[in-house]
């Protein structure tokens, strides 16, 4: 039996991690054609590999690597998800086809970020993100997030090729 053994509610958000009982609306969410271009899940995205992924979340959260996180607007239904890789400092999101320009990203972003400086205490946070991803800028922009002068990273990922760059958000010193 799955337990919520982590939530996080924020900026109107309601933040748990997926159990078992998310393996239909994960399929749903995961089996796009922008997901399976931007990022590393598998394509398809079936019942099996929800499965693999759901089981593989849990397995990196009771490590303490990382926190996979549905993005809910209360409690229930999946909408995305925000994952923190606990070891990299580093915040990757995904919003549903269905569910974008309801600013999810945005806050579920915020949330994650303010969590990691705050319970995590990393004073620095990350993103990386393709130059040509504009709607993940537009996110990190908004989020506070800033371009670092890093090098970028070249990926080879399901047959394709391309940059990473580099954003983060570090702990600001002063209240305002």
């Amino acid at each position: 039996m799955d337990t919520h053994t982590f939530q996080l509610a924020a900026r109107d958000l309601v933040l748990r991690q997926w159990t078992s009982d998310d393996l239909d609306v994960m399929q749903e969410l995961f089996d796009d054609p922008d997901v399976a271009y931007r990022t590393p899940l598998e394509s398809p995205f079936d019942q099996a590999a929800a499965l693999r992924y759901l089981h593989s979340a849990q397995q990196a959260r009771r490590r303490n690597e990382r926190i996979h996180l549905a993005i809910t607007t209360d409690g229930q239904q999946a909408l995305g998800e925000v994952l923190l890789n606990q070891a990299t400092g580093s915040i990757g999101y995904i919003v549903g086809a269905a569910h974008r320009g309801q600013r999810l990203a945005l806050r579920a972003l915020r949330a994650v970020t303010e969590y990691a400086h705050t319970n995590v205490a990393l004073p620095r946070v990350i993103l990386e993100i393709e130059p040509g991803n504009h709607a993940s800028i537009a996110v990190a922009r908004s989020a506070g997030f800033h371009p670092t002068s890093s090098a970028s990273e070249t990926v080879t990922d399901k047959g394709r090729t391309y940059e990473l760059l580099t954003w983060e958000h570090r702990v600001t010193t002063g209240r305002g």
